[in-house]
């Protein structure tokens, strides 16, 4: 089984993605790991220096060995915030000094007012001061050392998730047209392939009777001279159809082609439309139901590609019905617009189709009927005259039913 590459190139474009999300996370990590390191080494270290600071003072040291007092809480607080200015250390803190089943003595720096809550991070460190019965511990507490670490890794850690997101987005916005590509890519292919044998069969048509004519005994036939030429006729006019509609559909989307709007009188449009499509019809022992319930029926348009739009779905009731095709074209008023239904019974569309059956070049798989021809170019072609007029075209197809057939609901605004 051929795998294909566009697919292989996606999974492994995903796998490669993935491994550099988990190393630049994972680098975070590491990041916020020896940032948590370092800030428990400097709180240490100014731990240790505040206990050193306070034990060299012999008369602290002395006053320890009964009580802790105002004097003590102070000169502690005081410590701590030399060393941690010394150390270039800037965070709020907190310290209680605890002696073995009391009440710990505590103090609170200035620097501590409106913290978010958590869970603390604490330090502490005995005081072995010379009457070591009644030895005390320095307890440090930072209750914002999360957001510090966060707060020093600052610049690094905010440009690595920016970095993430857009390379994400990056990357699905590459898969993404990846894959639009590849379908217009595949729908391209179709087009030509279809293409290249909706214009050999006419010009081998007009082949085959060029030769006849001037066969030797036919060229004194007169009725079969006719009859070629009839057919040379008729195939020329299809090829010119066909390069018409290729040609117009391309110069629509360049806005070469400019819409010429006046008054028209949708009615006798529609009549004039079904004139037009009388000969496909009656070789398809067709009909057409009019029904005109529309009060006001006059709209600011293009009657050429108007008429063109409508010959269009016309032309598909007839060729998506299986059996005679019995079409029906009904017209309302709604609001501020005048609504064009034109139903068939013919087979429907699947649900999974709705949404693509007016992409240029798409066509519906039709597995039971073999002979529909066309580019698809029908339905593109129809969306783009009604957006052009101001409109919008739907439909409504049950497949799940028998010969429900499909509803193409125009809505145009009327003058």
């Amino acid at each position: 089984m051929n795998i294909n590459k566009t697919y292989i190139f996606i999974f492994l474009s995903s796998i490669a993605l993935l491994i550099v999300l988990i190393i630049q996370v994972n680098w975070i990590l590491e990041t916020a790991k020896i940032k948590e390191e370092l800030f428990n080494e400097k709180a240490n270290i100014i731990l240790a220096r505040t206990t050193d600071a306070l034990l060299s003072d012999k008369k602290t040291s002395k006053n320890l060995e009964t009580c802790v007092g105002q004097n003590e809480i102070h000169q502690i607080d005081s410590l701590l915030k030399y060393y941690m200015n010394f150390y270039n250390f800037h965070i709020g803190y907190s310290f209680e000094v605890i002696k073995p089943e009391t009440i710990p003595f505590k103090n609170i720096s200035n620097s501590m007012a409106n913290l978010t809550p958590g869970k603390p991070a604490c330090y502490q460190k005995g005081l072995e001061i010379e009457a070591n019965k009644h030895g005390w511990e320095l307890k440090l507490i930072f209750p914002e050392k999360r957001e510090f670490i966060l707060a020093e890794m600052g610049s690094q850690f905010i440009t690595s998730v920016i970095l993430i997101l857009v390379v994400l987005l990056l990357f699905l916005k590459t898969t993404f047209s990846l894959l639009r590509e590849k379908t217009i890519s595949e729908h391209t292919n179709e087009f030509l392939n279809n293409m290249t044998h909706e214009f050999k069969t006419p010009l081998t048509n007009i082949s085959l009777a060029s030769k006849m004519i001037v066969k030797e005994g036919v060229i004194k036939q007169e009725e079969k001279i006719k009859h070629y030429t009839d057919i040379i006729n008729q195939e020329n006019e299809k090829l010119r159809l066909q390069v018409e509609q290729v040609l117009s559909m391309t110069a629509l989307e360049r806005g070469e082609i400019p819409i010429q709007k006046t008054e028209i009188e949708f009615h006798q449009l529609i009549q004039d439309s079904v004139k037009n499509m009388n000969l496909q019809l009656e070789n398809r022992d067709g009909s057409i139901n009019l029904n005109f319930e529309a009060v006001k029926s006059i709209v600011m348009g293009d009657k050429i590609h108007l008429t063109n739009a409508l010959c269009n779905l016309i032309d598909n009731a007839i060729k998506y019905s299986l059996n005679k095709p019995r079409i029906s074209i009904k017209t309302l008023n709604k609001n501020e617009y005048l609504v064009i239904e034109v139903a068939d019974k013919g087979i429907g569309i699947e649900k999974e189709y709705k949404n693509k059956v007016f992409d240029k070049f798409f066509r519906v798989p039709t597995n039971n009927i073999h002979n529909v021809k066309g580019f698809g170019l029908g339905l593109a072609y129809i969306k783009t005259i009604i957006e052009l007029h101001n409109g919008n075209i739907e439909l409504q197809s049950d497949t799940n039913q028998k010969n429900t057939g499909t509803t193409f609901t125009i809505n145009l605004p009327y003058v």
